[in-house]
């Protein structure tokens, strides 16, 4: 009786771990598993692969990496054992010629996915991905840096969605980044945020990253176009090409500083003269001769990003804008 009792055990405590392990695979696209894994516990998971309905009764043969699996698996349904972080691609083909038939590459993630070490995280408040877009038409831009230590990454699935919209994006040729164009009304008041997710892998290891946002939070107008001097204490800008109208509507607020000649527009020191206005001139009360004028823009509303700085260098009666 208690032997009959032991063996009913077992064969729950299987069929638990089995299912429990059929919870932590998942499909990402296709031909593309994911096996999630919890960090630091090493971990001995058997996938179930097929290499697809049509080859059923054709004689199967597996390959990972491209090279024979020792001892052979051989069927259209077969159970692969994944170690630690050690997935891959498999390949089946059709015996005895070799014919290439199907894959599926088996990627791992940790569980939680909290110890990223693919990119380099740009800040504690940004996180690992930058977003911005130049106004509120809709594109928008977002950009990450792959850690040197893990520089043959490469971006596998990006997905950009709001509420539950899809949103259409293309990856840069480096990898680097992407351009989505979401077609939203500029005049509308956003109700959801945006979420953009970043899949990303080197070797058999996957990692996710997800930025979450508003429009308005990240729209930084483009540079300050047409900047120049006249009366030779006034200077006078316009609007950037690329910022919504109207004007009267989409205001920016600018905010101006005079610095010493020489030093940089993102110096916090040798400032001379510093102010925040609206207007799109501004007028120079100080006596030097020598100085950097830098003018940058900022929505005035929503109190966003601020665009880069354009600037003038004046020497005497020598300016270059």
């Amino acid at each position: 009786m208690s032997s009959l009792l032991l063996i009913v055990m077992y064969a729950a405590l299987c069929g638990a771990n089995t299912d429990s392990q059929q919870e932590n695979i998942e499909t990402l696209m296709d031909n593309v598993l994911v096996l999630r894994v919890p960090y630091g516990q090493g971990s001995m998971v058997y996938v179930p692969l097929t290499c697809g309905e049509a080859y059923q009764n054709q004689p199967v043969t597996w390959k990972k990496n491209g090279m024979e699996l020792n001892p052979p698996l051989q069927g259209n349904q077969i159970k692969v054992l994944v170690e630690e972080m050690n997935g891959g691609n498999y390949t089946c083909h059709l015996s005895p010629n070799g014919e290439y038939l199907n894959h599926t590459v088996i990627l791992v993630q940790l569980d939680p996915d909290n110890r990223t070490v693919i990119l380099e995280e740009k800040s504690p408040e940004e996180g690992h991905i930058h977003c911005s877009a130049s106004n509120y038409k809709g594109a928008f831009d977002c950009t990450w840096t792959i850690t040197q230590s893990r520089s043959n990454a490469a971006v596998l699935l990006v997905k950009a969605e709001r509420h539950l919209e899809k949103i259409p994006c293309e990856l840069n040729a480096d990898g680097s980044g992407v351009h989505c164009d979401y077609a939203s009304c500029p005049y509308g008041e956003e109700q959801q945020r945006i979420s953009l997710t970043v899949y990303i892998h080197s070797y058999s290891r996957l990692e996710s990253y997800t930025k979450v946002f508003y429009l308005r939070e990240i729209v930084r107008p483009e540079k300050l176009s047409h900047l120049r001097i006249s009366e030779g204490k006034v200077f006078s800008w316009s609007y950037p090409d690329t910022w919504e109208t109207p004007v009267t509507y989409y205001g920016l607020q600018f905010q101006v500083k005079l610095v010493n000649h020489g030093h940089s527009c993102n110096s916090d020191e040798h400032i001379m003269q510093h102010s925040i206005t609206d207007d799109t001139k501004y007028e120079v009360t100080v006596k030097a001769k020598k100085y950097v004028f830098c003018v940058r823009a900022q929505d005035r509303h929503t109190r966003g990003p601020w665009s880069h700085w354009s600037q003038c260098t004046v020497n005497k009666q020598d300016v270059h804008c």
